[in-house]
C-alpha cells in the first residue's frame, strides 16, 4: 500500500493498524520515511489547526516504531528542523515532543542537534501551560541529551544551566521529578556551576524533606522512597551546596514532625563526607546543639538513634584526616567538648540524663580510631573512679550499668581484620575493672551490672588472658553455689556469661563449674512435699543444659547423668511406694535435660552427635531393657521411655545411612529376635536366659512399653535403609494385628502407629501386599463392620489415618482410595464422629513424617488433597438432605481447615463462613476451639466483608462460649474473648454498633471469670469494643 493510501486511511480512521503496517512497508523497504512526510505534505501545513496537530502525531508515531537503521543522519537532520519548527506553533506542540523524545534515541542524531533542539524547548515549551505526559517528555529529551551527549551540553554550559532552571522550577508531579533530579546531579557533579550554585541549590532544596505519599493502588508505582533516595542524590552531589544546606537541615530539625527530623537526619549524614571536614569544623557547635536535642530529649526512640548515628557521621567527618590513636594532648575541637560535656552528666550516673550521655560516648567507638581511644581513656578510667570513690553506694550500680555498656561499644566497635597485634583501646584499664566488677559480684544489687561488664569482656576477642578468664569462671561460680533468691535471679546472665566463656575456653568450666553443679545434683529424689528441693534441682538441670552445648562439656553431661539415672531407676536396695513418683519425676527431670541439650546441639550444627550412637544410646537401652526385664518400676514408666526413645531418636536422626544400617538389624535382632546384645550395654548385665519379646502375646506391660524405643528408633531412619524383616507386608500385619489386640496403653499403640507409617511412607514399594490388604480386608472387617465393639472400630480409623496420611505424603497411587472410604461411614452413627474429625489428622503436619526424619515428602501433596476433599465436604455441610451426614461432613471441613495453610482457603471464606459459624455449636469443645482459631487466623480486614453478613450469629456464639455457664473448657473461653476483642479492628462500626452494648454487658460477666487469661482476654475485649 502507498504511503498516500496509508496516511489518508489514518486521517479518516485514527486505527494504530494503518501505523503498523507504514512502520512494516518502511522496515521492508517499499516506502520511506521520506515518502511519508512528502504524503503529509498537505496535513503539515494546514490551516486548520486539528489537522496539522494529526499530521505531526501521525509522523511522530511512525517514528517512534521506526527501526534506527531506517533513519541516516540526513533523515535525522531533516527532522530535527522540522520537529524544532513545530515547537513554534502551539498546536502541534504535543506531538512535536513525542517526535523530538524518540528522534533524540537514535544513533543519528548526532551532537549537532544538540543547540538547535535545546534553543527550540527553551524559547518555546512553557512548562506551566503543559499537562504531566507533555512535561515527562521534556524532561525525557534533556536527560537523552544529556546522556548522550554530556560533552556538547557542557560547551553550552551557562547558556545551558540558566534557561534550564528557568524551565524546570516550579515542577511538582514526581514522575517528572524522578527525572528532574536525575539530571540535576549529573549537573552538579559534571557541569561548571559556580555562577548558578545559589539557583541549583533553589530548584533542589525547595522539595527538601519529601512529603509525597503515593495514593492508593498507584498504577505508577513511585514509592516515598523512590522521590527521598533521588533528591538525596542531588543535595549530596557537591560540597558548594554545604554553607546553603546547613541551616536549612538545621531548620527543619528544630521545628519538624519526627518522619521529617528521621530524614532530615538521615540526609545529613550522608551529606557530610561530601561537604567536607572543613566545613563539619566550623559548623559543629551548632549541629551537636540540634543533635544534643533529639539525643538528650528524643522525641522517640527511634528518632534518638538516626541522631546518634548522624553525630557519628559528623564525628568521622571532622577527624577523617586523623587516623592515629588520640589522647588528650592532640584531641580538639568537637569530640574533647562533647566528651566532657557527656562526663559531667556521669557524674550524677543515677540520673536519666546519664543513658544519652553514656550513649553518645558509646556512639564515638564506632567513629574514628583517634577519636574512639580518645573516648576510652577519658571514659573508662573516669568510671573506675566514679565507683570506687562514689560517696553513695547505692549509685554503684549505675556506675557498673553505663560502664558495661561502654565495654560493649568497645567491642562491637573492633573490625574483624584488625590485627592480633593491635592493642585494643581498653587493655590499659582491663585490671582495675576487673577488680571492681568482681568485687560487685558479692553485692546482689550490683551483681547483674557487673554481670554485664563480665559479658563484655569475655566477648571482647583477644582483651582476656586465659588465666583471667579461668579466675572470672571462679568468680560466678560462687553466684551459683549460693541458695538464695538473689542468685537464682541472676542465674541466666550469670549462665549466659559461663556460655560465652565455653566458646573460647570450655575447659574452664569442664573443671570448674560442671563439678560444682553436678555436686549441688541431688543423688535422690527429692521427696514429694519437697518443693525447694525439687525447683533447686530443676534449675541446676536447667543450667546444664544451658552450659553443656560445647562437645568437651556434653560428654561430661552424658556420663554423669547416665551414671545418676542408673543409680535413680535400679537402685541397691528397692525403693518404697511412697519413693517410686519422686524417682520417676526425677529421672524423667534428667532425661528431658539431656534431650533438650541434645536438641540444641543439633540445632548448632554440632557434628558430635552422632558418635552417641556408640555410647548413649546404648546405654539408654540397656538401662530400659534391663528395667523391663528384670526388675524396676521406676524405669518402666511410659513417660520415661517417651523421653528416652526421643533422645535416641535425635541422635539416629544425625547418624549416617551407613550406621544406619547397622544399628537397624541390631534394633530388629533385639526386638525380634530377642538377641539384644547389639544393642544394650552399659553398667547393668542383663541375663542372658530371661526371655525379650515385646511383641509376644504373653509378654507383661513393661516389655510391651519398650516399643516406644523401637518406634523411636525406626521414625529418623533414611529412606534407603531396608528393614531387616524376611516380608515388611507381613512384619506390618503382625504389628497391626499386636496394635489392634495386645496392647493395652495408648501410648503403646501410638508409638507403633507411627512407626508403621513411617516405614510405608519411606518403603512402600516394598508393601504394596500390605496396602492392598488394608483395602482389601481391614477396612471391610475392622471399620465398615457395624457388628464391632465402636472402641474397636475407632481404633481401626485411628490406624486407618496414619496409615492414609503415610501414603498422602509421598503421593502414592492409592492414598486417594484410602481418604475416599472415610466418607462411607458418615452415617455411621459408632465411627462417623471419628472418621470426620481425623480428617485434620491425615493432612496436619505432625512430628513424623518430616524433613528431619528423611521422609518422602512430594511438592504439593497438601493442596492436592485440599484441592480434592475441601469442594467436597463442604458440599456435604450445605447440603441438608441427610442430616446426619450433614454434621459429619461439617466437622470435617471444620477439623479440615484448622489443619491446613489459610492460604490453601482463604479464597473460599465467603462459603465457609456460614458453615464455620455452625461449627461453633458442634459439642466437641476442641471443635469450637478449631474453629475459632480458624477465625482468628484470618482475622484481617480482607476477610470483613465475608464475616459481615453473619456478624449477629458471630457474636452471639463467641459470647456463648466465653462463659463459664456455657463453656467449661478455659482455651475456647479464651480464644472466643480473643476474638471479640479483634472484630472492632477489622469490621465497620457501623456494623458492629447495633451489638455494642449487648457484647460489653455480656463481657462483664467474663471479668469475674476464676482464669487469669480468660479475664485478661475480657479486659482486652472490652476495651477493643
Amino acid at each position: 500500500m502507498s504511503a498516500e493510501r496509508l496516511v489518508h486511511t489514518w486521517f479518516a480512521s485514527e486505527r494504530d493498524e494503518e501505523v503498523i503496517e507504514t512502520v512494516s512497508e518502511i522496515s521492508n523497504g517499499t516506502i520511506s520515511l521520506l515518502n511519508v512526510v512528502k504524503a503529509l505534505g498537505e496535513y503539515l501545513t494546514s490551516e486548520e489547526d486539528s489537522l496539522r496537530t494529526k499530521g505531526v502525531e501521525f509522523l511522530s508515531a511512525v517514528l517512534s516504531r521506526c527501526p534506527a537503521d531506517k533513519i541516516n543522519r540526513q533523515a535525522a537532520r531533516v527532522l530535527t528542523t522540522f520537529y524544532c519548527s513545530k515547537l513554534e506553533d502551539s498546536e502541534t506542540i504535543v506531538p512535536a515532543l513525542k517526535g523530538l523524545a524518540s528522534l533524540t534515541k537514535l544513533p543519528s542524531s548526532t551532537s549537532e542537534d544538540v543547540p538547535s533542539i535545546l534553543d527550540a524547548i527553551f524559547e518555546h515549551v512553557r512548562m506551566n501551560g503543559l499537562v504531566q505526559s507533555v512535561r515527562f517528555q521534556v524532561f525525557t529529551i534533556i536527560d537523552t541529551l544529556i546522556a548522550r551527549h554530556r560533552e556538547a551540553m557542557k560547551a553550552m554550559n551557562n547558556n545551558f544551566l540558566g534557561r534550564y532552571i528557568a524551565l524546570v522550577e516550579g515542577e511538582k508531579d514526581p514522575r517528572n521529578l524522578l527525572v528532574a533530579f536525575a539530571i540535576a546531579r549529573v549537573l552538579l557533579i559534571e557541569f561548571n556551576i559556580s555562577d548558578f550554585v545559589e539557583s541549583l541549590f533553589n530548584i533542589t532544596f525547595c522539595y527538601f524533606p519529601i512529603t509525597f505519599r503515593p495514593p492508593p493502588n498507584d498504577p505508577y508505582g513511585i514509592t516515598t522512597d523512590d522521590l527521598r533516595q533521588a533528591l538525596r542524590g542531588c543535595l549530596n552531589a557537591t560540597p558548594v551546596f554545604g554553607p546553603l544546606a546547613i541551616p536549612v537541615f538545621l531548620e527543619k530539625l528544630a521545628a519538624g514532625s519526627p518522619t521529617t527530623k528521621r530524614d532530615t537526619l538521615e540526609t545529613m549524614s550522608i551529606c557530610f563526607p561530601v561537604y567536607g571536614s572543613a566545613l563539619a569544623r566550623s559548623q559543629a557547635r551548632k549541629l551537636w546543639n540540634a543533635l544534643k536535642l533529639e539525643i538528650f530529649q528524643p522525641t522517640d526512640p527511634i528518632t534518638e538513634e538516626f541522631a546518634l548515628r548522624t553525630t557519628q557521621d559528623l564525628v568521622k567527618t571532622i577527624y577523617a584526616e586523623q587516623l592515629s590513636g588520640g589522647s588528650d594532648g592532640d584531641m580538639v575541637g568537637l569530640a574533647q567538648d562533647a566528651c566532657e560535656e557527656c562526663m559531667t552528666i556521669l557524674r550524677e550516673p543515677e540520673k536519666s540524663q546519664a543513658k544519652p550521655a553514656i550513649k553518645v560516648l558509646c556512639a564515638f567507638m564506632s567513629t574514628t580510631p583517634s577519636v574512639a581511644q580518645y573516648t576510652v581513656t577519658q571514659t573508662a578510667p573516669y568510671l573506675v573512679k566514679l565507683y570506687t570513690k562514689s560517696d553513695n553506694i547505692a549509685s554503684r550500680p549505675s556506675v557498673l550499668l553505663l560502664l558495661s555498656e561502654l565495654i560493649a561499644a568497645v567491642r562491637d566497635s573492633r573490625k574483624d581484620e584488625e590485627s592480633e597485634s593491635f592493642e585494643l583501646p581498653l587493655s590499659p584499664f582491663k585490671d582495675e575493672i576487673l577488680g571492681i566488677v568482681s568485687s560487685a559480684l558479692r553485692n546482689p544489687a550490683s551483681r547483674d551490672p557487673a554481670l554485664a561488664c563480665l559479658l563484655g569482656m569475655v566477648s571482647t576477642k583477644s582483651l582476656l588472658s586465659d588465666e583471667e578468664l579461668g579466675f572470672i569462671v571462679h568468680n560466678v561460680d560462687e553466684i551459683l553455689s549460693e541458695d538464695s533468691e538473689d542468685a537464682e535471679e541472676a542465674s541466666a546472665p550469670a549462665l549466659q556469661l559461663l556460655v560465652t566463656i565455653s566458646l573460647k575456653a570450655s575447659h574452664h568450666i569442664k573443671e570448674q563449674t560442671l563439678p560444682l553443679l553436678f555436686g549441688m545434683l541431688p543423688d535422690d529424689a527429692p521427696a514429694r512435699d519437697a518443693a525447694l528441693a525439687r525447683a533447686r534441682a530443676w534449675r541446676i538441670l536447667s543450667a546444664l543444659n544451658t552450659l553443656c552445648r560445647q562437645p568437651e562439656l556434653f560428654e561430661s553431661l552424658v556420663i554423669r547423668l547416665n551414671t545418676k539415672l542408673d543409680l535413680l531407676c535400679v537402685p541397691l536396695t528397692p525403693p518404697s511406694p511412697q519413693e517410686v513418683e519422686p524417682r520417676a519425676a526425677y529421672a524423667h527431670s534428667i532425661l528431658t535435660t539431656l534431650h533438650q541439650t541434645l536438641l540444641g546441639k543439633v540445632e548448632e550444627g554440632h557434628a558430635d552427635v552422632a558418635k552417641y550412637i556408640e555410647s548413649l544410646v546404648p546405654r539408654l537401652f540397656n538401662l530400659f531393657i534391663y528395667s523391663g526385664l528384670v526388675s524396676g518400676k521406676i524405669a518402666t514408666d511410659s513417660r520415661l521411655l517417651t523421653v528416652a526413645g526421643n533422645i535416641i531418636g535425635a541422635v539416629v536422626q544425625n547418624t549416617t545411612v551407613r550406621r544406619q544400617e547397622s544399628f537397624v538389624q541390631a534394633l530388629f535382632a533385639a526386638f525380634m529376635d530377642g538377641r539384644f546384645e547389639g544393642i544394650a550395654e552399659g553398667y547393668h548385665k542383663i541375663p542372658s536366659s530371661n526371655v525379650f519379646a515385646p511383641f509376644n502375646d504373653s509378654a507383661p506391660r513393661k516389655q510391651r512399653n519398650l516399643v516406644i524405643l523401637m518406634a523411636s528408633a525406626v521414625l529418623p531412619l533414611h529412606k534407603e535403609i531396608r528393614i531387616p524383616v524376611p516380608d515388611l507386608s507381613v512384619f506390618l500385619e503382625s504389628v497391626l494385628t499386636w496394635t489392634m489386640a495386645e496392647t493395652d496403653v495408648d501410648s503403646q499403640r501410638e508409638s507403633a502407629w507411627k512407626m508403621m507409617s513411617s516405614i510405608l511412607n519411606k518403603r512402600s514399594a516394598d508393601a504394596s501386599t500390605f496396602v492392598g490388604n488394608m483395602l482389601q480386608n481391614f477396612w471391610p472387617q475392622n471399620i465398615a463392620n457395624r457388628s464391632l465393639p465402636s472402641e474397636k472400630r475407632n481404633r481401626a480409623i485411628q490406624i486407618w489415618v496414619w496409615i492414609s496420611k503415610a501414603l498422602l505424603v509421598c503421593n502414592h497411587a492409592q492414598a486417594s482410595e484410602f481418604t475416599e472410604l472415610l466418607f462411607d461411614v458418615f452415617d455411621d452413627a459408632d465411627v462417623k464422629w471419628s472418621a470426620a474429625k481425623y480428617f485434620g489428622d491425615v493432612i496436619r503436619t505432625d512430628s513424623v513424617l518430616t524433613k528431619q526424619n528423611h521422609a518422602s515428602i512430594k511438592m504439593l501433596y497438601a493442596q492436592r488433597f485440599v484441592g480434592r476433599i475441601l469442594p467436597r465436604v463442604t458440599a456435604g455441610a450445605q447440603d441438608p438432605s441427610e442430616p446426619e451426614k450433614q454434621i459429619s461432613y461439617l466437622v470435617a471441613l471444620t477439623s479440615l481447615i484448622s489443619s491446613i495453610p489459610k492460604t490453601l482457603y482463604i479464597h473460599d471464606m465467603p462459603k465457609l463462613v456460614p458453615l464455620l459459624v455452625r461449627g461453633l455449636d458442634l459439642p466437641d469443645h476442641n471443635i469450637r476451639y478449631q474453629v475459632i482459631k480458624t477465625f482468628l487466623s484470618v482475622a484481617e480486614e480482607d476477610s470483613a466483608e465475608a464475616i459481615s453478613d453473619h456478624i449477629s450469629t458471630l457474636i452471639d456464639s463467641m459470647l456463648k462460649n466465653s462463659t463459664v455457664e456455657n463453656m467449661p473448657f478455659v482455651k475456647v473461653r479464651a480464644s472466643a474473648l480473643k476474638y471479640l476483642g479483634v472484630l472492632p479492628k477489622i469490621v465497620r462500626y457501623d456494623i458492629l454498633h447495633p451489638h455494642r452494648a449487648a457484647v460489653i454487658r455480656q463481657l462483664a460477666v467474663s471479668l469475674d471469670d476464676l482464669k487469669r487469661g480468660v479475664r485478661k482476654e475480657a479486659v482486652d475485649a472490652r476495651t477493643a469494643w
